[in-house]
């Protein structure tokens, strides 16, 4: 019998305050669950608006400590409530002045198994990230969950290869993407880039990215989160473009094993020949 595991997407818009923007991405949660997931990603920053459009200070007020937060302890209540496993993007505070854009992963019985800090932060129009977060500095972990080992890349790293591999290497079998990436800007590359990491990694990924029109910006972002398998193919529909959607899919975990004994990159890999790519 197929090893699957059912794994969810959730995308949504702003809702116009922080509070009910949790409440719905809780609810869209509890629908996932309610088809059957094992496993639910949020999108980049979800409790917020996508404040990095601008730059102003007033949006330091969002930010909250990872482990120990509001929205931190919520979630945790709501993984043993719907016996789910969570990966969940947020502005994370450090301490004063020390800020990351981070995700948190919570088990399927609510236990915290630690926090993925972005990498790569981008600093062009509308995407005014560094004058918020500070490079991550924790590497790419892997985290062992009740559906097996997972990792989170966010957003502007999906751009750099080395993290995708890093990922792999330590054995995730699902690596998600939580995005807030806008029409004009990457739409045409959504649906090349994700796809083209699962090839070379040998892996799913589930990309997830927000949705319309936010008051801080006049660009859209353009929703569209799926599932793509180590084939690069897409496992079912990507979601809207334009509405609030739940995505879940059943990814088969077999298809890995397959792939790598057909496509052995791991295996043909030469180290020693890439000194070159870790010179600053």
């Amino acid at each position: 019998m197929a090893e699957l595991v059912r794994a969810g997407l959730v995308q949504a818009r702003w809702t116009g305050d922080k509070q009910s923007m949790v409440d719905a991405n809780v609810q869209l949660a509890r629908k996932a669950a309610d088809q059957g997931a094992q496993v639910v990603c949020f999108q980049e920053i979800f409790s917020g608006p996508y404040f990095c459009q601008v730059q102003d200070p007033e949006y330091f007020k969002l930010a909250e400590p990872v482990p120990g937060g509001p929205t931190f302890e919520l979630m945790r209540e709501l993984a043993r409530d719907l016996g789910v496993v969570l990966v969940v993007p947020v502005f994370e505070e450090e301490q004063a002045g020390v800020y990351y854009n981070c995700a948190f992963v919570v088990d399927s019985d609510g236990k915290y198994l630690g926090k993925y800090r972005k990498t790569h932060i981008p600093q062009v129009k509308g995407f005014f990230e560094k004058y918020y977060f500070r490079p991550g500095n924790l590497g790419y972990p892997v985290f062992q969950t009740s559906v097996g080992p997972i990792g989170v890349y966010i957003c502007y790293d999906r751009h750099f290869p080395e993290g995708w591999r890093a990922l792999g290497l330590a054995g995730a079998r699902i690596v998600f993407n939580p995005s807030a990436t806008s029409r004009s800007l990457s739409q045409y590359l959504w649906r090349l880039e994700q796809p083209a990491a699962a090839v070379a990694n040998e892996y799913f990924v589930g990309a997830i990215n927000r949705v319309g029109v936010e008051p801080l910006g006049d660009d859209d972002f353009y929703g569209g989160s799926y599932f793509v398998d180590p084939r690069g193919q897409l496992v079912g529909d990507a979601a809207s473009d334009q509405d609030d959607a739940v995505v879940v899919r059943d990814l088969d975990m077999d298809l890995l094993v397959e792939v790598r004994n057909t496509w052995a990159f791991y295996r043909d890999r030469n180290p020693a020949a890439y000194a070159p790519l870790v010179v600053p």
